[in-house]
């Protein structure tokens, strides 16, 4: 695995490859990564991951210094499972050699709402990284994961809008033994909060399953499950049942539907979704 720091080397080391699949991580690497990776290996060569702490997706008060930054053991663990042709691993110099003035502002009804409600800039932060990425890169193929499923969504319609040759490629959730999604989050958690977490998950499967039994009260159903997580000491942001397309909310319409949701468990903020 080659393991490169500049966009011009990359460049480089890329010039004449038109089957590139690319995953772009910020790093802190556990399973739910490298099953994005072995996804991409399924649908080009070679493969090309990036780890960057992009800050422009931080808004003023998150987790910018404090975000685990661990690239050593990253480094080893892709050469452990050999799933990483190229590994760019710029610092913020190197993408933003300059203030980052041009920036990709997602349209409102999808970058303003769920997280981008909670997240102000969010989603103006991650396409505008991601389509510099895509400028190193140029991959035919980049792979997401649904854990992020709004974020899937925002560069989705980007690639769609702005004719992309890029196609993206959604990779499945992968799941703690008790049901709590992988996040690079996760060891914010101490030891009650880590036993408590899977909750998230539970409600949310809950959720789908009352919706499957014929529930269609969606706000009724959306606030139970917000009250359940109250109630168990969590800070609810948002419970919403969405449509899977665009996230607006369902109408009369027999759309696929999925439920997402944002609570703070301790200082820790967790996502998660279900599909339905």
């Amino acid at each position: 695995m080659n393991v490169i720091h500049s966009v011009a080397e990359l460049r480089a080391a890329l010039r004449g490859q038109d089957r590139i699949a690319f995953v772009p991580t910020m790093g802190n690497l556990h399973a739910g990564h490298l099953a994005l990776m072995q996804t991409a290996r399924a649908h080009g060569d070679p493969v090309v991951a990036s780890i960057f702490v992009n800050p422009l997706q931080f808004g003023a008060n998150e987790d910018f210094d404090r975000y685990p930054r661990t690239l050593h053991d990253d480094i080893a663990t892709l050469r452990a499972h050999n799933v990483v042709d190229t590994l760019f691993a710029p610092t913020v110099a190197e993408m933003y050699p300059e203030p980052q003035g041009f920036r990709v502002q997602p349209p409102g009804d999808l970058g303003d709402i769920l997280e981008g409600e909670f997240r102000p800039g969010f989603f103006s932060g991650v396409a505008t990284v991601v389509l510099k990425l895509f400028s190193c890169v140029q991959p035919r193929v980049a792979v997401f994961g649904k854990k992020d499923y709004q974020q899937w969504r925002v560069v989705h319609a980007m690639c769609r809008q702005f004719s992309l040759p890029t196609e993206i490629v959604a990779g499945e959730t992968t799941r703690e033994p008790d049901g709590l999604a992988m996040s690079s989050r996760n060891r914010y958690l101490d030891a009650a909060e880590r036993a408590e977490a899977p909750r998230l998950y539970r409600e949310l499967c809950a959720l789908r399953d009352r919706i499957r039994a014929g529930g269609g009260d969606f706000p009724a159903l959306e606030a139970r499950a917000a009250n359940a997580l109250a109630a168990a000491g969590w800070q609810p942001e948002y419970v919403a049942i969405r449509r899977q397309t665009d996230l607006d909310r369902p109408g009369d319409e027999q759309a696929p539907l999925v439920a997402l949701a944002a609570a703070r468990l301790g200082t820790t903020r967790l996502i998660d979704n279900v599909e339905i």
